[in-house]
C-alpha cells in the first residue's frame, strides 16, 4: 500500500510510524516539514500537492501531523459502498492518527511555538463531516496531549485503539501491531 506519512512538531520524516510502515512493506511518502518556518496554510497546500501527485491509499499523521492528516482526510473524500443503505457514499479519506494534536492552538504554545496560532484556529473549523475511515492510536500515558477524549468524540468512539502504557512517542505504542490490525 502507498501511505502518506506526516510527522509531528519538531519531528522527523523518518519517525516511528514511517519506520514501522516501511518494515511492514508499505510504500511510504514522508515529507520533512519545518512547522516553525512555514505557516499552516502553506504546509497544508504543500501536503495537498503531495497527496494529489502520489494518490496514497492511506494517510498517517503523528501528533501535529495528525492535525494535517485529518484536514487532508476531510478535503479528499473517499467513496465507499454502504451495504446497509445499498448505495455509494462519500466519507473521510482512510486515515490513521497517532496521538493526534487536534488542538494545536492549545498545545503548540506549551511546546515553544512562537508564531501566530490563529491560522490553526481557522483550519480547525474545517473539521466537519468526519465520517468513515478515520482511526486513532492513543497512548494512555501521553504526556503531551491531554485531550484525547475530544479526539475520540470527534472521530467516533469505535474508531480508536488505546495503548494503555503508551506515551506520546510512537516508539512506545506498539505501532507494528496497531497498523497490522488497522490495514
Amino acid at each position: 500500500m502507498k501511505i502518506l506519512n506526516i510527522h509531528g512538531y519538531k519531528g522527523s520524516a523518518e519517525n516511528s510510524a514511517c519506520l514501522v510502515l516501511k518494515e511492514l512493506g508499505h510504500d511510504v511518502i514522508s515529507p520533512q516539514i519545518d512547522y516553525d518556518a512555514e505557516n499552516p496554510e502553506k504546509i497544508l497546500d504543500e501536503l495537498k500537492n503531495i497527496f494529489t501527485k502520489n494518490k496514497p491509499d492511506y494517510i498517517v499523521g503523528t501528533s501535529l501531523g495528525g492535525f494535517f492528516a485529518l484536514l487532508l482526510s476531510v478535503e479528499f473524500k473517499a467513496v465507499r459502498y454502504n451495504s446497509y443503505l445499498k448505495k455509494k457514499e462519500k466519507c473521510s479519506y482512510p486515515t490513521i492518527l497517532v496521538n493526534p494534536c487536534l488542538l494545536p492552538f492549545v498545545t503548540l504554545p506549551e511546546l515553544g511555538y512562537e508564531k501566530n496560532i490563529k491560522e490553526f484556529i481557522g483550519l480547525f473549523g474545517k473539521f466537519t463531516n468526519i465520517y468513515g475511515d478515520v482511526y486513532a492510536i492513543i497512548g494512555g500515558q501521553d504526556e503531551v496531549i491531554d485531550y484525547h477524549d475530544f479526539t475520540i468524540q470527534l472521530i467516533g468512539k469505535r474508531h480508536y485503539m488505546l495503548v494503555p502504557n503508551g506515551k506520546h512517542s510512537g516508539a512506545t505504542l506498539n505501532l507494528d501491531e496497531c497498523f497490522r490490525r488497522l490495514f
